[in-house]
């Protein structure tokens, strides 16, 4: 919270500019880089937006979302590091095992893993949804296109993942605490092809260094309460949320990660010990068609780069060269440990 309250503000320091042309002095506060500030994140994101598209094998993919059910939602919140990490492998071995069956795949896939913790209204609402190439390496290394409409059934999937998230809380010693009736229920899960995967690591993408917020969805505050939209799931439509401060603030920190924790996960042949063979692939299915990146822009930085020369900053007033008067240091907030 202390990050994002002082995040560009004079407390974290920065540089302090002169325009030559108009003589108005300007000035430039470093981010906080807390990966859960809803103003940082952009040149990050961008990055691992590039790097993934890097990764893109020339087929078609698929958006597969698996959701824990309300019924662990309270167990999952008091356990965070643990429930989330089973999150990820028992959704990970249930698509693994389903995508080894000859009748749907027949090989080894190539997958990547994001975790979300929150409803567009920043409820909580943990899942993980994972980009996953459609088609398999089989065990003598010849790649198995899947259909372009159907990846694995969802149903056994569903069954599965939950039987596997079962089994990790026993082992976890967490079973105990849970309702058994969540188990005899069906969990949600979902699939849709995405063409060629693009479309769906941008719309990942802002999520991978940010949380469930950004500043532009807030439309009004005060010392009370904040306003926001968010769009609904279902039916898509534009909604209005007013919350009491407190209860936005304690919305807003449930979805803060454990520290150290890898929200992003590789599997299959995108884990980082099979990149050679995924390479490999990459040149073996490649058409003649080339792969074009369609890296977002960069968000606006508080001073505009210039296209002049090599970072030129030109004044956001008149467009004039700005010259560096002095670095502010970042103020001490915290005591020493």
């Amino acid at each position: 919270m202390e990050d994002i309250e002082n995040c560009r503000t004079e407390s974290m320091g920065g540089q302090v500019y002169l325009c030559r042309q108009c003589e108005q002095v300007r000035y430039s506060y470093h981010s906080c880089k807390n990966r859960h500030c809803p103003k940082c994140g952009n040149d990050s994101t961008n990055l691992w937006l590039k790097t993934q598209m890097d990764l893109l094998l020339p087929q078609n993919y698929f958006l597969i979302t698996l959701t824990i059910p309300e019924g662990l939602r309270p167990l999952a919140r008091s356990n965070q590091n643990r429930v989330y990490n089973l999150l990820f492998e028992a959704s990970a071995q249930a698509l693994k095992k389903l995508a080894l069956d000859p009748k749907f795949v027949g090989g080894r896939i190539a997958m990547v893993g994001v975790l979300h913790t929150w409803g567009r209204d920043l409820s909580y609402h943990p899942h993980v949804h994972y980009i996953i190439a459609g088609g398999g390496l089989s065990p003598n290394n010849i790649w198995l296109p899947s259909s372009k409409k159907f990846f694995v059934p969802v149903k056994a999937l569903s069954t599965i993942f939950r039987a596997k998230f079962r089994d990790g809380l026993k082992k976890l010693c967490l079973l105990d605490s849970v309702d058994q009736k969540v188990f005899k229920k069906p969990w949600v899960v979902h699939s849709k092809p995405v063409g060629s995967g693009e479309g769906a690591l941008k719309y990942l993408a802002p999520y991978v260094y940010r949380v469930a917020l950004s500043n532009n969805r807030i439309e009004h505050l005060d010392d009370s309460s904040v306003k926001f939209r968010y769009r609904e799931s279902v039916s898509g439509t534009s909604r209005q949320m007013t919350l009491d401060a407190m209860e936005f603030i304690r919305r807003f920190l449930q979805h803060v990660l454990p520290d150290g924790f890898h929200k992003v996960r590789y599997y299959g042949l995108l884990s980082p010990s099979n990149r050679k063979v995924l390479r490999i692939l990459q040149g073996v299915l490649a058409t003649n068609s080339v792969l074009e990146s369609i890296l977002r822009p960069s968000e606006p930085e508080q001073l505009s780069q210039g296209t002049q020369g090599h970072g030129t900053l030109l004044c956001p007033h008149c467009g004039g060269d700005l010259r560096l008067l002095k670095t502010l240091r970042r103020a001490r907030t915290r005591g020493p440990p």
